[in-house]
């Protein structure tokens, strides 16, 4: 079995393969307070809570973003799964040719999220992360990243409305049904919801004219459903998109 372990700033999203299928995936929060053996209790309870024995784990991937994160998990496989676990970053092999101007900087999730893509896909292909930050990655026809825009996710975007602003509640983060709202609490739903309706859509349709062509666009992160179900110009919500390119990434590399 193989363990791909995503690193964010916000959440970690655990999965384990038995070859191509993901059996099964937890999220749980990045904490760089946390100790290498405190996340190695973490993962031996929930490997206990779907009967895996951590001897079944033959190998790890991670995908990472908080490079004190790295270094714990690193230490934590080596300890719990007697594992060196692969790192996605400069000089492994992705098959993706990145096509940006300093390749280092792109970040692991980004390079991970076009290989899938374009593997489950094809391209033409925009990947748009629903994470810290929304991310929108865009692919070639043959398969070369390409660049693409960061913004504020909506996760800090709301925080800062709400810390910012003395008078108005923290709210539920649920799609509105109306753009017009009647109270305060649906006045934000609406503004939260359709304004990253409008992002979303305005950067995906001036990336679709700069391409020439039209490309699959694919949603990916925790909040994709909440603004892919509100819009037409999401073809594909893939929530596990980044777990499946660890395992690609791995597959090229074992």
């Amino acid at each position: 079995m193989l363990l791909a372990i995503d690193v964010g700033n916000t959440n970690i999203v655990l999965g384990i393969f038995e070859d191509k299928d993901l059996k099964c995936h937890w999220r749980i929060a990045s904490d760089r307070k946390k100790t290498a053996d405190e996340y190695g209790l973490i993962l031996r309870q929930l490997f206990h809570y779907k009967g895996i024995d951590v001897k079944d784990i033959k190998a790890v991937a991670i995908g990472s973003v908080v490079p004190t994160l790295t270094q714990d998990l690193t230490i934590m496989c080596n300890r719990q799964l007697n594992c060196q676990p692969l790192i996605v970053g400069p000089g492994i092999k992705t098959g993706i040719p990145i096509r940006f101007d300093n390749p280092r900087e792109v970040g692991a999730d980004r390079i991970v999220n076009g290989l899938a893509a374009y593997e489950l896909y094809g391209g033409p292909a925009i990947v748009v992360d629903f994470g810290t930050a929304t991310t929108f990655d865009v692919i070639s026809k043959n398969g070369e990243y390409l660049g693409g825009a960061i913004a504020p996710g909506i996760g800090i975007s709301t925080d800062a409305l709400f810390k910012q602003a003395a008078k108005l509640p923290r709210v539920e983060m649920v799609s509105s049904p109306k753009v017009i709202g009647k109270n305060t609490v649906a006045c934000i739903q609406s503004g939260i919801t359709y304004g990253f309706i409008g992002q979303v859509e305005g950067i995906i349709n001036r990336m679709q004219n700069e391409l020439g062509e039209r490309a699959v666009v694919i949603a990916t992160g925790g909040l994709s459903g909440l603004i892919s179900s509100e819009t037409n110009l999401i073809d594909k919500v893939d929530p596990m998109l980044t777990l499946e390119g660890l395992r690609l990434v791995y597959e090229r590399n074992s």
